[in-house]
């Protein structure tokens, strides 16, 4: 229970120390998405990514100085349990008109845990629930930017208004033809929502009123309300390559949306003073989208991390199935589980491995780590890592907990009628590739296995090889894209050294089992992969009409030579048919 009275001093400043710490913090992650349109503008594809991957420690640097500071001023470890409650609800008073409540509730969060006890992880001492509503919240500031701005064009001004969206945003660099972009993007909305719709009273457009950056694409984000109905909208900006600037697509699918937002991209930068309106805009464009992934996609992983867990504790309440050995091929380095009802899966890295898995705990921490501040191009899951899970020992199958005891022992610790897990990854759950294919149709395993090769090459693009290519190691979203997730052998394209199997060098080489040539700890021999993957007859004749060249080091060797030498990916988040005709010969890039 809570203390009916704030008798200790020294509540009042931990409360406010803390918030300091989140306001810098805030501070300074708004300052970099802020600096994204000017790299946009710029060009500057390096800096962009550059800057994604040190956005992302922001955050456990800001709450490591915030403990350091709790601890030397305040010697946090010896209060007393009703010391720390009073903090909370100072803390909570702090928050009344603060911008950015459920984000500073989070940061509470993230340092309180590092100095109590898992024990102490409930409601009295944390948030466990949110305790300041996100309604409502205007920024008050006779400057400020609202979170949308509303257009009120007629039938006749559409054309007009659409110029003056785009215009507002202000951009330092012209467009190439503007106005053949726009009639493009009308000629679209036609075709989407037909030529005789009839403009209700209150038709407007509404478009948030910052652009949204990642990699080497801005984007502008909005929804036509047309009386009832609602019509979600996404205009890519893209550089061609004179420099100049154009609209490259009109996204007005909920879909098309789903898969700009999805788990498998790399974080947008947004300046938002106000995140939680921006994730209310978002979701009613994509309502099927969970809030926690809105989050994540904004840049705030964070409080994705801990709104997916409010709703992973509210799921297990309102269910009853066991949590069991995920379907599929066990892992040599991950024990995976699930709970059939929950559309996730639990990752922990076992404590010991077969001999041909030379890798520790940290190493595969540290790929996993790779992949969360790479561009994952669409094509790799992002993953929630947490620490001191505590799990309902009842809801765990026995089958499931022999093999924590056997595999993960230094991971798990009872804790009363819980098991704790102290280190686990949670990923979506996607269908294993392996188990698609055994049930698929000739034109799903068609279809899967071009993904596959696509998925690939997507992954060579931005730098990354894959490691294990089995099929066992990807899986398919039910957008039909094939995503990888298995992390702990990738290495980057540029430190591994593609060669060709050497011809033998006599009869007795060419006969025997043995490797005769010599094999650095880097070399990759992508001819070998074809015994591994192409078994299956079918699957091969797909597969070597359309990725053949994925059999030949010259291809993985002259992608590495183009990334050293600078150049960025092209990776588009969209399919290439909902690209404007006049734009997909372009070499432009996002």
């Amino acid at each position: 229970m809570f203390p009916h009275r704030l008798t200790d001093s020294r509540a009042y400043a931990i409360a406010q120390a803390m918030l300091d710490g989140f306001n810098r913090h805030y501070r300074l992650f708004s300052e970099t998405n802020r600096e994204a349109k000017r790299r946009f503008e710029q060009a500057d594809w390096h800096g962009q990514q550059r800057a994604q991957r040190e956005r992302i420690e922001f955050y456990d640097k800001r709450v490591e100085e915030a403990v350091e500071r709790l601890q030397r001023e305040f010697n946090t470890a010896s209060l007393e349990d009703d010391t720390w409650q009073q903090v909370k609800l100072h803390y909570i008073g702090l928050l009344v008109n603060h911008h950015q409540p459920e984000l500073a509730e989070t940061f509470f969060n993230s340092v309180t845990t590092k100095i109590l006890h898992h024990s102490y992880f409930r409601n009295d001492f944390i948030f466990v629930r949110p305790a300041v509503s996100t309604e409502y919240i205007e920024n008050d500031e006779p400057a400020s930017l609202p979170t949308y701005r509303a257009y009120y064009p007629t039938r006749d001004s559409l054309r007009e208004t659409l110029l003056r969206i785009v215009d507002n945003f202000q951009l330092q660099r012209p467009f190439a033809d503007l106005g053949r972009d726009i009639d493009a993007v009308l000629a679209a909305l036609r075709q989407h929502v037909g030529d005789n719709v009839r403009l209700r009273a209150n038709f407007q457009i509404q478009v948030l009123s910052s652009m949204f950056f990642r990699n080497k694409g801005g984007y502008i984000i909005g929804k036509i309300v047309n009386g009832f109905a609602e019509t979600p909208f996404a205009l890519p900006v893209l550089h061609n390559d004179s420099g100049q600037l154009y609209i490259d697509a009109a996204l007005f699918a909920e879909d098309d949306l789903l898969m700009l937002f999805s788990f498998a991209r790399a974080y947008f930068m947004v300046d938002m003073e106000i995140p939680s309106a921006y994730v209310q805009f978002l979701r009613s464009l994509m309502p099927r989208k969970p809030r926690n992934e809105i989050y994540s996609a904004l840049g705030l992983q964070k409080q994705g991390k801990n709104n997916f867990y409010r709703d992973f504790l509210y799921h297990l309440r309102h269910s009853s199935d066991m949590f069991g050995i995920a379907p599929g091929i066990k892992g040599m380095v991950m024990l995976v589980f699930d709970l059939p009802s929950f559309p996730y899966v639990f990752k922990v890295i076992k404590d010991f491995y077969p001999p041909q898995k030379d890798t520790t705990r940290e190493g595969i921490k540290s790929k996993y780590l790779l992949v969360k501040t790479h561009d994952r191009v669409g094509r790799m899951a992002d993953t929630l890592e947490y620490a001191s899970v505590a799990f309902p020992r009842h809801r765990i199958s026995e089958e499931l907990l022999a093999e924590l005891q056997h595999f993960c022992p230094s991971q798990i610790e009872t804790d009363g009628d819980s098991l704790v897990i102290k280190h686990v990854y949670i990923e979506r759950r996607m269908i294993p590739l392996n188990i698609y294919l055994q049930d698929a149709t000739p034109e799903q395993m068609a279809h899967a296995v071009v993904e596959y090769g696509n998925a690939i090459k997507d992954l060579v693009a931005a730098n990354i090889f894959p490691g294990d290519m089995l099929w066992k190691n990807f899986g398919v979203t039910r957008h039909g894209k094939v995503v990888f997730y298995d992390y702990d052998e990738i290495e980057y394209i540029t430190d591994c050294n593609f060669r060709r199997v050497p011809a033998p060098r006599n009869e007795e080489d060419e006969m025997s089992g043995e490797i005769w040539y010599s094999v650095g700890p880097k070399d990759v021999f992508p001819e070998t992969f074809e015994p591994f993957l192409l078994g299956n007859p079918a699957v091969r004749q797909v597969f070597m009409k359309h990725h053949a060249d994925l059999l030949d080091a010259a291809f993985w060797q002259g992608h590495k030579e183009r990334i050293k030498a600078g150049h960025v990916h092209d990776v588009f988040p969209y399919e290439q048919h909902k690209r404007f005709a006049h734009t997909r010969a372009s070499s432009a890039t996002m």
